[in-house]
């Protein structure tokens, strides 16, 4: 899943409750990772969500992970687990063969997290958004910063990112992006990923600012 991850450009945080449907429209539209997400499920809802996304992920050969939890993502048979700042340190979530992320938020964690080992970071939150209540925004100065490292590490813009605004992030250096409401909460979900990943075509993986 390396070689995936790499490659990858959209990228789908969601919710337990997400239906397989909304799951497949979003993966055919172009997502091409899916993350589950949900601090209120219990560990037998996530893992029963486990089941659907991991089977609509092999549909589509895109990789799958879990937040948080590296015990739940190796239970789900996730490909990758996602950390935070004041979750596990990278080295002690990775368990087996699983890849892992780290959330940064300021151009001293994105330096700290290019050298922790991480296999992917994300950037911002770029605007305030309510599934991270109480994170104040990074802005786009973040990912201007983080477009102006020369890394190896796939790192994916994240925040408030959507249909209206995913233009801005483009310009501002990002080449990937995490989105959560733009596609799960959208009447079409296949034609929302669809666009947020022709707004990404405008700026090709690894391109100069």
């Amino acid at each position: 899943m390396s070689a995936s991850l790499a490659q990858a450009r959209l990228y789908f945080v969601t919710d337990a409750a997400t239906p397989s449907d909304l799951l497949r429209a979003a993966l055919d539209g172009g997502v091409d990772m899916v993350q589950l997400r949900d601090p209120s499920a219990t560990d037998d809802e996530l893992l029963a969500a486990g089941e659907r996304f991991r089977s609509a992920c092999d549909g589509a050969g895109a990789p799958f992970w879990v937040n948080d939890r590296p015990d739940l993502a190796l239970a789900a048979r996730a490909d990758g687990v996602h950390v935070g700042q004041d979750d596990l340190a990278v080295a002690d979530a990775r368990r087996g063969d699983l890849l892992v992320g780290l959330s940064t938020h300021s151009p001293e964690q994105f330096e700290a997290g290019l050298h922790s080992g991480a296999d992917q970071l994300s950037v911002g939150p770029v605007w305030e958004t309510p599934t991270k209540p109480g994170r104040p925004a990074a802005g786009l100065d973040y990912v201007r910063h983080a477009a102006s490292v020369d890394t190896d590490v796939p790192w994916f813009a994240i925040g408030g990112i959507d249909g209206s605004n995913v233009e801005q992030v483009v310009e501002a250096g990002a080449s990937r992006i995490v989105v959560v409401r733009a596609i799960r909460d959208s009447a079409d979900p296949r034609a929302a990923a669809a666009a947020l990943c022709a707004a990404l075509d405008r700026r090709p993986v690894g391109a100069a600012q």
